[in-house]
């Protein structure tokens, strides 16, 4: 073969396989190369260069110019070489032309295969190039061949695939089918780039909105969220950003012609179009047609919403095998409770009986005070202990003298229960190092202690999920958990100080012990006063029982 005729092998093969003729004659180049190295030794470095515009072959040894030789296949000395080479300098290559060699069969089926195996390196690397910006397209091929369950699809200069769990189901697909499809991911892989498709994707359903109704291509209607259960049905919410387009009806279309042809096209998939709105309350309402909804209540820690619907909705809301009620979670981002308005009235007059009953427990009252307490939306003793006295006081019945009463009762209450968690923390082995962390109560200490979380360490150990999960989720917020570890954390990252500085810290720490000395007898003595009022006061209510202000109160 001559040199042209070389050049117009490779210009064929190159459009054949769709890539640059020059990748071609190098993939040309290496197997002449591999051939040149069979025949004159495979440790020397034999080079081959094909003249890109007439076509001829040059196939050269080179050899490097080194001061001390260590491998004489692909090294030269300087002295050698300089009687190459009169000005040879170090690290220069010295290139000795070769006669070109005649391809024998076995030569020549290695050259073929090494031909083929570049090209066909070079063709996957054009065809990652051209899909790896192609993801959340969505393309159209023909069905090539099937195989347990998954289609390969032949989209022309490349071929992608669709996974059985990526199809809908019950759809079967035969050889030759014309298919749409979603590219949802491309992978550079060692036998090829893969391009996986799939048709259950949310974002398929979401793409061919995009290409049936034209306010969203033009970006006047946005869709801002997709759930689906592929093949039976699916919701999406969209908006509109001109007040003047319904964003719902343009989805729909006249007489449903936009939305019938996403139906079709998803093999009867039934589609709910729901408008979004920024307020998660009205959102989920929403979502959760065509159930009427009567009463929602929000928890925006837990992301969580309690929905109320009438006796005869709650199939409707929770729908076949609870689809609606699911899809409308997935599209919300929220965890949706549904109860009919029955289970709610049981619930909350249960609520309010636990409520009553601890307040009777703790406070000493009876039912009348402890409702009111209940009603006014009081839900813990410590509310009761520290809020301000006139909101307390502001209640209707309760007057100033009540009102005190009620708060000395619950700060005893608080007091004895919280004395009571840190005599039970200290039993458990629990350290007063963990017991300064600030924000720590002492019922969650005694949580830690029986989880052995009992030093500062073993706190600062922790991920913010497993804290909340032994004090309770409903005891702090995430973010919260995650501030208390990173101080309890803190000194692991502290310097040492300085000797001087220890002895500073030392005489400081004395000191204050001192002055907590000073403070506990100063408390002692408080507390003799007080035990002193409080045995006055009982002998007085002993004589008169009817002063009590808050027996009195229960008793009107």
């Amino acid at each position: 073969m001559d040199g042209q005729q070389l050049l117009l092998a490779a210009e064929s093969a190159a459009r054949e396989k769709n890539i640059e003729r020059d990748e071609v004659l190098m993939a040309m180049e290496q197997a002449i190369q591999k051939a040149g190295r069979s025949k004159y030794g495979l440790d020397r470095d034999i080079r081959a260069l094909i003249d890109r515009r007439t076509g001829d072959i040059h196939l050269s040894r080179y050899r490097e110019v080194v001061e001390e030789v260590e491998n004489e296949a692909t090294e030269i000395t300087l002295d050698h070489a300089r009687t190459i080479k009169a000005d040879a300098e170090i690290g220069e290559f010295l290139v000795d032309p070769l006669p070109p060699i005649d391809f024998g069969r076995i030569a020549a089926q290695t050259a073929k295969q090494v031909i083929v195996q570049k090209v066909r390196e070079a063709e996957r690397r054009r065809q990652y190039e051209e899909y790896k910006d192609r993801v959340a397209e969505i393309v159209n091929g023909l069905v090539k061949r099937v195989e347990y369950g998954n289609v390969t699809v032949d989209l022309g200069r490349a071929e992608g695939i669709i996974r059985r769990d990526e199809l809908l189901p019950r759809e079967h697909f035969k050889v030759g089918d014309r298919v749409r499809a979603f590219i949802y991911d491309v992978r550079e892989e060692p036998r090829g780039p893969q391009i996986f498709l799939s048709r259950s994707h949310p974002q398929f359903m979401a793409k061919l909105f995009t290409m049936e109704v034209p306010e969203i291509y033009d970006g006047i209607i946005e869709i801002k969220a997709v759930a689906r259960d592929p093949g039976s049905r699916a919701k999406i919410a969209v908006i509109s950003n001109d007040a003047s387009i319904d964003p719902v009806g343009a989805c729909v279309g006249m007489r449903g012609s936009r939305v019938q042809a996403v139906v079709g096209e998803l093999q009867g998939e039934k589609i709910d179009i729901i408008p979004w709105s920024a307020e998660p309350a009205t959102f989920i309402v929403n979502a959760l047609a065509p159930a009427e909804v009567t009463k929602v209540v929000l928890d925006d820690e837990q992301r969580r919403i309690e929905v109320v619907v009438p006796d005869e909705q709650l199939s409707l809301a929770i729908g076949r095998r609870g689809q609606n009620v699911r899809l409308a979670s997935m599209l919300t981002g929220w965890d949706i409770d549904i109860l009919t308005e029955a289970e709610e009235s049981e619930r909350r007059t249960q609520d309010m009986r636990q409520r009553s009953e601890m307040f009777m427990d703790a406070l000493d009252v009876d039912d009348v005070i402890a409702n009111l307490l209940v009603v006014e939306g009081f839900g813990q003793v410590d509310e009761i202990a520290f809020v301000e006295l006139e909101e307390l006081a502001d209640i209707e019945g309760f007057d100033e003298d009540i009102a005190g009463e009620l708060q000395r009762r619950a700060l005893v209450f608080v007091e004895e229960r919280d004395r009571a968690a840190g005599d039970r923390y200290r039993s458990l082995g629990g350290t007063e190092e963990l017991a300064a962390v600030d924000g720590l109560t002492p019922a969650m200490l005694v949580a830690l202690a029986e989880a052995d979380v009992k030093t500062l360490d073993d706190f600062a150990d922790l991920a913010s999920d497993e804290l909340l999960e032994i004090v309770g989720g409903a005891a702090l917020s995430l973010e919260e958990a995650n501030e208390m570890i990173m101080a309890a954390r803190a000194h692991w990252f502290e310097d040492d100080e300085a000797p001087a500085d220890d002895a500073t810290a030392d005489d400081a720490t004395a000191d204050d012990a001192a002055e907590d000395a000073s403070a506990e007898d100063a408390s002692a003595e408080d507390a003799s006063a007080e035990d002193a009022d409080d045995a006055g006061s009982a002998g007085d209510s002993g004589d008169a029982g009817d002063d009590d202000p808050v027996a009195a109160a229960g008793s009107a």
